[in-house]
């Protein structure tokens, strides 16, 4: 199937009457993403930690974009509880869902459990991504055709599951354990496109460059905070970086298009281990068992 290069996307009505729902929508190319989807016509949902925050970026999204159709969310979806309870909201806000993004993610240089007594960026990275996802997915089919998107990143080429220690317990690694993440992102976007075929939802991953935010700002290690602002002058804008989400959320070009992992706007081959079936599937029961999904699709 052939796939037009990524370009800008110019203003047009080309999202409207479409709900977006965009995870970590409150800064960076989360914020970017949404302010673009939002001048294409489409009503977007953000989520944050913080509602003070997220109803402070829904406002600049909606003087920025002119669109007044901006709603916030709040949770910390590091928390399975609270990934339940704003899906409930969702579900209750929103009549349809065209387009999820699953865009939330950070790096931790040292290791931190979360409230469900797991690796935080596996947790937060991966784990909510599936969660939120599996409990969407009947309102995404409703509204088909639909299309899930997931944020991952260049290191998933990296990435290497380790089913022992999935939680890094063993010998903890910032890079290895967000490159772990990442790679989950593209594996469980592959198993979820072949589980979805035929029910008119897609599902994609992307490489969005290499992105000026304040990434990895809660807990950088101090040669990741050295090196950043060496590089910091040649790195994409959020606005640059979230023009590979809008694409993928947007195109008639990617109708239909589904399981493939886009880098610079094309389809590009991603880690090997994501395309290996027995090893999506196992990772997809593990995340199910690790969330307490018991109906997830067959």
């Amino acid at each position: 199937m052939r796939v037009e290069r990524l370009s800008s996307v110019s203003e047009t009505d080309l999202m409207a009457g479409k709900i977006v729902l965009i995870t970590g929508g409150t800064g960076g190319i989360g914020k970017a993403t949404a302010i673009g989807l939002a001048r294409l016509g489409a009503r977007v949902g953000i989520t944050g930690r913080d509602l003070r925050r997220c109803e402070r970026a829904a406002a600049e999204i909606r003087t920025i974009s002119g669109n007044p159709a901006i709603d916030a969310f709040a949770a910390d979806l590091s928390s399975q509880a609270e990934v339940h309870r704003l899906a409930t909201t969702v579900l209750n806000a929103y009549p349809r869902l065209d387009v999820l993004i699953n865009n939330v993610g950070g790096f931790w240089a040292h290791r931190h459990s979360t409230a469900d007594g797991l690796e935080h960026t596996f947790a937060l990275n991966h784990l909510a991504s599936f969660l939120l996802t599996n409990i969407l997915l009947d309102r995404l089919k409703d509204s088909a055709p639909a299309r899930v998107v997931t944020v991952s990143s260049h290191v998933q080429a990296e990435g290497r599951i380790d089913f022992d220690d999935l939680q890094s317990a063993g010998n903890y690694s910032g890079q290895s354990a967000y490159s772990q993440s990442k790679l989950a992102n593209v594996m469980f976007t592959n198993e979820l496109a072949r589980r979805l075929e035929g029910t008119g939802v897609t599902a994609n991953s992307l490489h969005p460059g290499i992105v000026r935010t304040d990434f990895g700002a809660e807990d950088q290690a101090r040669l990741f905070t050295v090196v950043s602002k060496l590089v910091l002058p040649f790195l994409k804008t959020p606005a640059q970086g979230a023009q590979a989400s809008i694409y993928l959320a947007s195109s008639p070009s990617l109708d239909g298009v589904t399981g493939e992992f886009f880098a610079n706007g094309k389809p590009r081959t991603a880690n090997k281990v994501a395309y290996d079936t027995d090893m999506t599937l196992r990772l997809w029961n593990v995340s199910a068992d690790l969330v307490g999904v018991t109906s997830a699709i067959a």
